[in-house]
């Protein structure tokens, strides 16, 4: 079973910033990719942004040039640099990640994985 937990949330203000962080564990083999989604109150989930193993990244118009997702492939982690924050922003943001595990007979397996989410309010 792979786990994912993330952390970082809480309530800033207007033009603040926060650093959500994600680690992975459990029987990991390898992780492609990684990343951020969130969902407001009466809304759909939407991707926040994302970045491969090969370090490429892909983020949602409306974060780009406030927010830079990062990774350590060592530490199975992903982490998401907010700034500028709006109120607009405020959701509850979840770490996700594809996730290669072992399968039977020496086989693997590819997982997409979800974290319980941390919430983030920016207040104005």
């Amino acid at each position: 079973q792979v786990q994912l937990v993330e952390s970082g949330g809480g309530l800033v203000q207007a033009g603040g910033s926060l650093r959500l962080s994600c680690a992975a564990s459990g029987s990991i083999f390898s992780i492609n990719t990684m990343g951020w989604y969130r969902q407001a109150p009466g809304k759909q989930r939407e991707l926040v942004a994302t970045v491969t193993s090969g370090r490429i990244t892909n983020y949602a118009d409306s974060v780009k040039g406030r927010f830079t997702i990062s990774r350590d492939n060592a530490k199975n982690a992903v982490y998401l640099q907010m700034n500028s924050l709006k109120p607009e922003d405020t959701a509850v943001y979840s770490c996700y990640a594809q996730v290669l595990t072992s399968g039977s007979n020496g086989s693997k397996l590819s997982r997409g994985s979800w974290g319980q989410g941390t919430q983030v309010t920016v207040f104005s």
